[in-house]
């Protein structure tokens, strides 16, 4: 599942996490991660979660 990902297994999960048990946007998502120093596009957090 995680295979051939550009970011770590950690990161995906978490945002997945956030994102729907949550309920933030895409971009609250995109805003979280770019303060704790890892840059990641709102809609490569969007394929994740149609995937």
């Amino acid at each position: 599942m995680f295979k051939g990902r550009r970011f770590d297994r950690s990161i995906i999960l978490l945002c997945m996490r956030w994102y729907l048990a949550d309920s933030l946007s895409l971009r609250d998502l995109e805003e979280m991660m770019a303060e704790r120093g890892i840059s990641i596009d709102h809609a490569t957090i969007h394929r994740w979660t149609v995937r």
